[in-house]
């Protein structure tokens, strides 16, 4: 018995030795982004590394550069390194499937961050898109313009958050649009997001309508940037009214200027922290349903239900610039680059 107790008393010893050391090297989370160049994610990127490093666990990532070939190559790629749970930002919700379906085969928790997957192994974390969509229609029709000739430039084909904020745009529009005030007269997709191909779109309406285009319902601030540019190319920047999302530097500066109306502004540190929180959550064995305030949602082409967070946006305009100035997102000397005195409350 006493040979027994000894033999069982070194096992268990080593097993605590081998425990402690397994707890020391910490969880390692991984994260794929889609296309890391764009602003945005590199807020996003600096919470979660934080957040996860500063538990003791390690933050590995990998930048598809808008390929949706690369990014399957690199999620196989973090499950080889280790990955106890994968973040991923998917360039195209569909091509990333097969990668997905590896992961759920092996046990990997999975978040789709900010961009829905359709996998119900996937935990879906984002701001509300059709919300979004909501916000800057409804900004249009009270500040901007109610009736004239729209065009939308929608986001990539591939990402289901173009149809999503497309939704929620339609639904505010919808009755403008029956009632002949508002005429679409241009609607096309993005490819990338890239605000380059946005301008192109936007160059080739202006050419179709003879630049007789009263508003532009751009689905994010890059390519309102794009946008913007193509208008200027005509002397119609700060005539019409110009959408966006994302809260950029550069759009922010363009809402005090006048040449953008809108930028619905998703604190991406908000959705970063909760992110970062979730994955922790999930590396230490917690289910989907145990992370705070997770509902469910269907809302995607497949109708594929899904556990998902969705947090609320902010329309930034001229007369709250200082909602994002006082949060820390922007200083005032870059939200106010070349405002005219007077011309905008925040930056009296």
């Amino acid at each position: 018995m006493k040979k027994l107790f000894g033999v069982l008393l070194a096992g268990a010893t080593a097993f605590a030795v081998m425990s402690s050391v397994a707890l020391a090297e910490g969880k390692t989370i991984a994260v794929s982004w889609k296309i890391f160049q764009e602003e945005r994610w590199k807020r996003d990127e600096a919470v979660i590394k934080e957040i996860v490093e500063a538990n003791g666990d390690r933050y590995i990532s990998a930048d598809a550069q808008g390929s949706a070939a690369k990014q399957l190559t690199d999620v196989e790629s973090l499950i080889s390194q280790g990955a106890d749970v994968l973040m991923i930002v998917p360039f195209d919700s569909e091509a990333i499937l097969p990668a997905v379906d590896k992961a759920a085969a092996e046990g990997i928790p999975m978040i789709a961050y900010d961009v829905q997957i359709e996998h119900p192994d996937s935990l879906y974390i984002t701001f509300d898109n059709v919300g979004v969509g909501r916000l800057m229609a409804k900004v249009m029709l009270e500040k901007g313009k109610s009736e004239g000739n729209f065009a939308f430039i929608k986001g990539d084909q591939g990402d289901p958050n173009a149809t999503f904020l497309f939704q929620g745009i339609m639904e505010v529009l919808k009755p403008n649009i029956d009632a002949g005030k508002i005429k679409n007269v241009g609607e096309a997709f993005t490819d990338g997001w890239k605000p380059e191909n946005a301008q192109r779109n936007m160059e080739q309406m202006l050419t179709a309508n003879n630049n007789n285009i009263d508003a532009v319902v751009s689905e994010n601030d890059g390519m309102a940037g794009g946008v913007v540019a193509a208008l200027a190319a005509q002397g119609m920047a700060g005539q019409v009214p110009v959408t966006g999302q994302d809260g950029d530097l550069a759009a922010l500066n363009r809402v005090a200027l006048g040449t953008q109306l809108v930028s619905v502004w998703k604190d991406s540190r908000a959705l970063g922290k909760v992110a970062a929180e979730a994955a922790l959550m999930l590396a230490d064995g917690k289910s989907m349903t145990d992370v705070p305030d997770v509902g469910k949602f269907d809302g995607g082409k497949r109708g594929v239900e899904v556990n998902a967070i969705l947090l609320e946006p902010t329309p930034i305009t001229k007369d709250n610039l200082n909602v994002v100035i006082d949060a820390g997102w922007i200083d005032k000397a870059t939200a106010c680059a070349g405002v005219a005195a007077g011309t905008v409350p925040a930056c009296n």
